[in-house]
């Protein structure tokens, strides 16, 4: 299984990482709310050596929740309690020195020890409560943060289109097939890349019950606001390294 994730490369901007991978999830029922920004309202919230990118002249922060499953090292067995989370991110698109990846305000997930897991690794997580539910095609997300209780999401979405692979180059496939991610932290800028094959995804309706994730206002003016949903990707994950 693995191998062949490996060998499907084509729909990468750039190479694999030249070294092994150390971590593997699933990733079910996954929402992506796309919401377009300014540059300007964007860019002075990035680290040093870290550039905005755009597509057509415009900024994006995406707002993900989503369940993993199957988490576990390489070469190790799941571990039961650890293994499956609910998780919701929220994050921009940025280039570092030609490479096009993501940068993330924050990651909420509703377990304690993944978050002072991955926080000891630099990433910047938060304990939530957290509740998915599903009825028929229906899906129900409920995200509280613990520590900062004015972050907070609750909302509903669905699949409302046949499964199809966005077009390169198309906005859609822009958002979506970023593989490689930065995370700031003591002043400190690290890396991360992750691989999976091409994303499959359905146009998705969704309803905004409340959403307090963004690290600043979004402003509706009309702009268009995209949503996809993906029903699962397997993933892999290499080790996070600091940025000389």
């Amino acid at each position: 299984m693995y191998q062949a994730i490996l060998k499907s490369t084509k729909h990468r901007e750039f190479p694999l990482p030249n070294r092994s991978w150390i971590l593997t999830q699933r990733w079910h029922h996954l929402l992506f709310i796309h919401l377009p920004f300014s540059k300007d309202a964007i860019k002075d919230h990035l680290p040093e050596g870290l550039e905005l990118d755009t597509y057509d002249g415009m900024a994006w922060i995406s707002i993900i929740p989503f369940k993993v499953t199957g988490m576990r090292l390489r070469n190790m067995p799941a571990i039961p309690y650890l293994s499956a989370y609910l998780e919701l991110n929220v994050r921009t698109y940025v280039k570092r020195e030609g490479t096009s990846g993501v940068y993330f305000f924050s990651l909420d997930a509703d377990k304690l020890l993944p978050v002072l897991g991955a926080r000891m690794i630099t990433l910047p997580y938060f304990h939530a409560n957290m509740k998915m539910k599903k009825q028929k095609d229906l899906f129900y997300f409920e995200s509280n943060r613990k520590s900062h209780s004015e972050y907070s999401f609750n909302g509903s979405y669905q699949p409302i289109s046949k499964p199809y692979y966005p077009e390169k180059h198309s906005l859609s496939n822009w958002l979506l097939e970023r593989y490689a991610l930065w995370t700031y932290k003591y002043g400190v800028l690290f890396r991360g890349d992750i691989h999976h094959t091409p994303l499959e995804v359905h146009d998705a309706e969704v309803i905004i019950e409340k959403n307090t994730m963004l690290p600043f206002p979004f402003d509706d003016n009309g702009e268009i606001q995209l949503f996809h949903y993906a029903s699962c990707k397997r993933v892999l994950i290499w080790p996070i390294r600091r940025v000389e």
